[in-house]
């Protein structure tokens, strides 16, 4: 099940985006090329700007909202996402009913 961006979340309200700690940082550390060898320590670089981050859980919930299968959103790999994911739809499916 895919799904799109809404306005539920309030993203469109003050666009967290704005005060991202990646914002100013090469957008290529957070889509490493695998998940071995280099890329661990690339995934790790990533991992501590969003560490240090406001926004680190809006980026997050974006990245779960909105699919984001590949990359580090929200100080997770997509690994760790596809385990979130789960979870996080079924907390959303309580929320709607």
């Amino acid at each position: 099940m895919a799904l799109t961006w809404s306005h539920t979340y309030g993203w469109d309200i003050e666009d967290w985006r704005d005060r991202s700690a990646c914002r100013d940082t090469d957008p290529d550390l957070f889509f490493p090329v695998g998940t071995t060898g280099p890329a661990i320590e690339q995934i790790e670089a990533a991992k501590a700007v969003c560490r240090a981050c406001e926004v680190q859980s809006a980026c997050l919930e974006f990245a779960l909202a909105t699919n984001q299968e590949a990359g580090v959103w929200g100080g997770t790999s997509e690994e760790e996402r596809r385990k979130l994911r789960k979870s996080w739809l079924s907390r959303q499916a309580r929320r709607t009913a």
